[in-house]
Parts: C-alpha cells; structure tokens; sequence
C-alpha cells in the first residue's frame, strides 16, 4: 500500500525538441495547457516544444517557459485521467512553478507569467560559470570551494544528490576550486553549457528586480505543502511563496535535502513529472528504497497509471 505519494518536477536542462507532443495530441486536457500558453505568453511554445529547433528550445528565455508548459500539461493529464492528489510537492529550481500551480499557489496564466519574467531576468544575466561534481567527499568540496574563493567568488548552486552537486561562480574561481577537487578524489568535474551562474550572487539583481514583478501576482495559501528549495522546508502561505520566489534565483537549491525531507514525513512514493528523467536518476542516489515514477509521455503516463491503480488497490 502507498503511504503517501509526492509529484517532482524537473528543471532545465530537462529539455528536449519533441517533448510533450503525444501527450498534446491524446489528451484534450494536456492540449488546452499548451494553447494557453501560446495565449498568453504570445508566442509559439508549442512550435518550439515539438519543433525546435533545438538551438532555440535550449535558450533560456524559451526553455523555462517550455519546460513548465510540458510539465503542467502531463500533470494535468495524469490527473484527469487518475484521480489523484499528492501529499507534497516540489520542482527542481523552475520546476517548483509546477509544484506551486499543483498546490493552488496561483492560476496557469499567473504560473506562466511569472515563469517568462523569470526567465527572461536570468537569460539576460551574462558571466561566471556552473560545473558538475561527482562524488566528491563534503570535506574536499568544502577545501575546493575554499581554494576557490582565494581567486573569486564560488558557492554550491545545486546539492543535486549525495553523489552529486553543481558549483557556481566566477569562471577562474569555479575551475579552480574544480581543480582541486578532481586532484582531491572527485570521479568526475564537468563544466556545464549554461549562460550564466544560475543560483549564486550574479543573480542577485535579477532576483530583486523579480521581487519588484512578483509583488502585485495573485498568489493563494497553498492546498498542498511545497518544499522549496531555497530552505528544504514545507511551505503553504502565499506570502512565503512571495518572498521565497525571488530569493530562489540566487540561493542554492537544496534538493538532496527536498527529499530527504519528504521521506521524513512518511513520502514512499514518488512522481516525476515532465520531461526527461533526470530527478528520477537522482532519486535512486538520494532515497533508494523510495518507488520512483516517470510522466515523460504517453507511453509512460499509461504505464503510471497502470501501475499507480493497482498500489492503491493495494494489489
């Protein structure tokens, strides 16, 4: 029997030209998502979702917005399908637009709205870097970070699993302290094609000019508790929403910490939703004993459901 089931939404990176595409054409629910979409923000994010081309899907100012589209579109599928609430919910950095409109936070033209600000704010912030990190111990990630700060500023953006974190920065900063830790016992240091250094203090102003947007939005108390990444802790007030939102573009995303939070309050199982199966990947890393479940498309959405009736049956 499920004990209590949380949704997980991916963040970017997560992308690929083509996703979505069969859920939009099989489920009227999923369909009306997308053509809002491309209402609201004005622009064709259907075209960019199922065409591409790539080289414009992977532009930050098109990829948050994509991803959140596709993301609510097969949430909103799963759910007219199987009626199902979860427990919690929680996104990976963008992906927590999705667990806020899951949990009533705000309305899907606020959701999306919010999102395009959002990205257009971090897609026109240019400088430093972001690089994976792969198994490397808390004390050499700790020495490297400190070994990179004697050159500039570097901070962790992600604590993606126990095996993973990502680090940002300043470009000459972020490979130094790369450098030690690979020298020091790291499987692997692997630069990321991003942008900008997303989740650190070149953010900054992009987070406060959002604070500004963010504002006046009609946001709700919450129906079901968000774990945020900025803090790993339960949230549901809107005004919490309101001052975390902003905060999050430039703090770390705690998501190791999301789900051992989760698993804490009884979470046994897990649905990510969205494209890609990157958190899923985590999870195994973070809560192996957990069951883990991927919404990519139509293929997996059926399987889901299948599988999600007969554990409530308790089959």
């Amino acid at each position: 029997m499920v004990k209590k089931i949380a949704f997980l939404f991916p963040g970017q990176g997560a992308q690929s030209v083509g996703m979505g595409k069969d859920i939009y054409e099989n489920y009227e629910s999923a369909k009306n998502i997308y053509d809002t979409a491309d209402e609201v923000l004005n622009k064709s994010i259907t075209k960019l979702c199922f065409e591409g081309p790539e080289e414009d899907l992977k532009q930050t100012v098109n990829t948050q917005p994509c991803i959140v589209t596709t993301s609510i579109a097969m949430m909103e599928a799963l759910r007219n399908e199987l009626n199902i609430i979860p427990d919690y919910t929680a996104g990976h950095s963008l992906g927590e637009y999705c667990a806020m409109f899951t949990a009533g936070v705000m309305s899907l033209e606020t959701t999306l709205k919010l999102i395009q600000k959002r990205a257009d704010l971090m897609g026109a912030t240019k400088g430093g870097s972001m690089a994976a990190v792969l198994n490397a111990s808390e004390d050499v990630l700790k020495a490297g970070l400190e070994e990179g700060r004697k050159i500039g500023y570097v901070d962790v953006a992600n604590y993606n699993s126990p095996a993973q974190v990502v680090i940002t920065g300043d470009e000459g900063a972020v490979k130094a302290a790369g450098d030690y830790i690979l020298a020091n016992g790291a499987r692997r240091v692997v630069p990321l094609a991003v942008s900008g250094a997303f989740h650190s203090e070149f953010m900054k102003n992009a987070g406060e000019s959002f604070r500004e947007f963010v504002k006046d939005a009609e946001l709700n108390d919450s129906s079901i508790p968000v774990i945020t990444n900025v803090d790993a802790e339960p949230t549901t007030s809107a005004e919490e929403f309101r001052k975390k939102m902003p905060r999050q573009i430039y703090s770390s995303v705690y998501w190791t910490q999301t789900i051992q939070k989760m698993v804490s309050e009884g979470v046994d199982t897990f649905i990510e939703i969205g494209p890609g199966k990157v958190l899923a990947g985590l999870n195994k890393k973070i809560a192996p004993e957990a069951t883990v479940y991927n919404i990519y498309d139509k293929a997996s959405l059926d399987s889901t459901i299948s599988s999600l009736k007969e554990q409530l049956a308790g089959v």
